[in-house]
């Protein structure tokens, strides 16, 4: 079995699930002839014809509006942005319509729509390209938002959320996509959504990350076993609903936790878990939570990126200050 890249697994499974349901479709700006910006999409056309992979002008409040339609009266669309700074003229769509289609007929419509987006920074690109704002989604009622970090959670979780009956914000790390290969059997098994993968056991730190920056925690894991510090990663995965009993479970065995992530610091989804362990794992704890995050910034420009993500450094700061609790 070939190994593939997590941008060439988000490709299989789209091919995987249009094949196996009629229903689902993909739109979105170049997808269709250019296959997409980032190539996620190439190949789909020539194999599944122009009424099931469009493109579309570049207007993602149209986008959005459009796949919800097609979404309610029975489709199953995928809808990509180019970048996740692009989605936000969908906003209004996304809030005020596709979140709240269940709520708004008491269950008798759904809206099982996809929307795709590449998000986060390091692949030195201009204004607009690099944010990491998935708080944003996290925060309204009746989404799904889900981050994969390797090309087999990718191809599993775009799977899963195809397959599920509201609608998934779906942030495909852009510095990942081409970053690693793995085999990815392509037989249509989805990976269920809102747990947590606990991605290497430890027993003295728990480490809680997702998207982009899995690489550099598990790298971090690596550097610290051969220091005598055994430290447990945990790839959040699916960012709302989150997976909190994973991760209690994780830091009642531990007694210390450091959160990683490189969205902007305040409102993040790390204050979230913090403020949860404070309110239900308190008595677990053996020292502060820590948090590794991105700055309250915009994400600077490509000279200056560097000093923007968190990297291995900051992590093993973090988890060296920890540890100076007994």
């Amino acid at each position: 079995m070939a190994e593939i890249t997590l941008v060439e697994a988000i490709n299989q499974a789209l091919a995987y699930e249009m094949q196996a349901d009629p229903d689902v479709v993909v739109l979105g700006e170049d997808i269709a002839k250019n296959g997409g910006v980032f190539r996620a999409t190439v190949g789909l056309l020539d194999k599944f014809g122009p009424e099931r992979v469009r493109d579309t002008p570049l207007a993602e409040s149209m986008i959005a509006g459009l796949a919800i339609g097609m979404a309610i009266e029975g489709l199953k669309p995928v809808a990509e942005f180019q970048f996740m700074g692009f989605s936000y003229p969908a906003l209004d769509q996304i809030i005020n319509h596709a979140s709240r289609i269940r709520n708004r007929t008491r269950g008798k419509m759904s809206c099982p729509v996809v929307f795709r987006t590449p998000y986060g920074s390091g692949i030195r690109a201009p204004e607009h390209h690099s944010e990491s704002t998935e708080t944003l989604f996290a925060h309204i009622p009746g989404l799904r938002v889900v981050m994969p970090s390797s090309p087999a959670r990718a191809y599993g979780l775009l799977l899963a959320a195809i397959r599920d009956p509201d609608p998934v914000i779906f942030l495909e790390p852009s510095r990942l996509y081409r970053w690693a290969k793995q085999e990815v059997p392509d037989n249509g098994k989805a990976l269920p959504l809102d747990v947590c993968f606990t991605l290497r056991v430890g027993d003295d730190v728990t480490l809680v990350t997702w998207g982009s920056l899995v690489k550099e925690t598990l790298a971090v894991a690596e550097k610290l076993a051969k220091e005598g510090i055994s430290a447990e990663v945990i790839d959040l995965a699916t960012i709302k609903p989150m997976d909190m009993e994973t991760i209690l479970s994780s830091v009642e065995k531990t007694g210390r936790c450091v959160i990683v992530h490189e969205a902007a610091r305040t409102c993040g989804v790390g204050a979230e878990i913090s403020a949860q362990l404070a309110e239900r794992g308190l008595m677990f704890l053996k020292a502060p939570v820590q948090r590794v995050t991105g700055y309250d910034t915009i994400v600077p420009y490509a000279r200056l990126e560097k000093f923007y993500l968190p990297n291995e450094n900051h992590i093993i700061e973090a988890v060296q200050r920890v540890m100076e609790f007994a």
